[in-house]
């Protein structure tokens, strides 16, 4: 069943370490709000949003730029219906990074942004379908070109469904959230808000390789902004969006691949637009 592997997932919160790392040197993504910060365009704060706008390859207007987000978190209190979790999400932002320089092995030379966001989560197991997730974030960015400094704050619920279908496992899942910072640089301030929806299903195949099991999978996911989301871009004019939409495949695995505080159970690639933004994502996790 799907949900006996989501469940596992939000459970066993240490592996969040072992996606962490396997992120750094691997899942590079990218954060669009470290397009601008230069020292020609010092307040550029959206990188703010680095934890929150997802992982993936970001590319607005011609230009590319990359995040590393490392999702440590630990379980504080576990039960049979549910789970409460200290979060402390990482965010490294990087310049000038594309998917491109990924086959090549390059890694990036300097870190140009870095926010860190604990928080609170709680997860409510109701039943063998539905899993209702609240979450609130206070946390803190820089960026090294400016030596600016942003306030963070978010908070947001989602309802994870399963629906009975023995042969794809669908998942549902919808989540509306808030994200806002305050900068040093001005006292000025940003926020949005967004609708997230999106359907996670199994293609009815699976393989055995070795001990596991695989299962191939396919997602679609939407978001609509409440209040349109900037992504700031220095050489051509900035770009606000009220919706994307995004589609991946991920492979599932039975039971964590890895050792010791190494470990995933989703390796997948999505592509994200909204005509004007393009998005490529490395998954380490759960896609939505």
């Amino acid at each position: 069943m799907v949900f006996t592997k989501l469940k596992s997932t939000c459970s066993d919160t240490s592996r969040s370490v072992a996606k962490a790392f396997a992120a750094l040197f691997i899942g590079l993504s990218v954060c669009v709000t470290c397009y601008a910060a230069d020292s020609n365009n010092p307040d550029v704060n959206h990188y703010a949003f680095a934890n929150y706008i997802g992982s993936g390859i970001y590319r607005a207007s011609g230009q590319n730029a990359a995040v590393v987000n490392i999702p440590f978190a630990f379980d504080i209190e576990e039960s049979e219906d549910h789970v409460l979790t200290l979060r402390l999400p990482i965010s490294l932002g990087f310049f000038d990074y594309s998917f491109s320089d990924l086959p090549e092995g390059e890694l990036p030379d300097n870190v140009g942004t870095m926010t860190i966001t604990p928080g609170i989560e709680y997860k409510w197991f109701y039943d063998e379908q539905l899993t209702l997730e609240s979450y609130l974030d206070l946390g803190y960015g820089h960026n090294f070109s400016n030596s600016s400094n942003v306030g963070i704050f978010s908070t947001g619920i989602s309802a994870l469904y399963e629906v009975a279908d023995p042969k794809y496992t669908p998942i549902w899942v919808n989540r509306v959230y808030y994200a806002g910072y305050k900068s040093s640089i001005n006292d000025s301030s940003e926020s949005y808000s967004v609708l997230q929806t999106g359907l996670d299903f199994g293609v009815g195949q699976h393989w055995d390789w070795g001990e596991y099991t695989v299962e191939p999978r396919l997602f679609v996911a939407g978001r609509w902004y409440f209040n349109k989301l900037k992504f700031i871009t220095p050489l051509d004019d900035d770009l606000q969006t009220s919706s994307t939409y995004e589609i991946g495949a991920t492979l599932a695995l039975s039971k964590p691949l890895g050792w010791g505080w190494f470990s995933t159970d989703r390796f997948g690639v999505s592509y994200q637009t909204d005509g004007e933004l393009q998005v490529w994502r490395l998954i380490f996790e759960f896609p939505m």
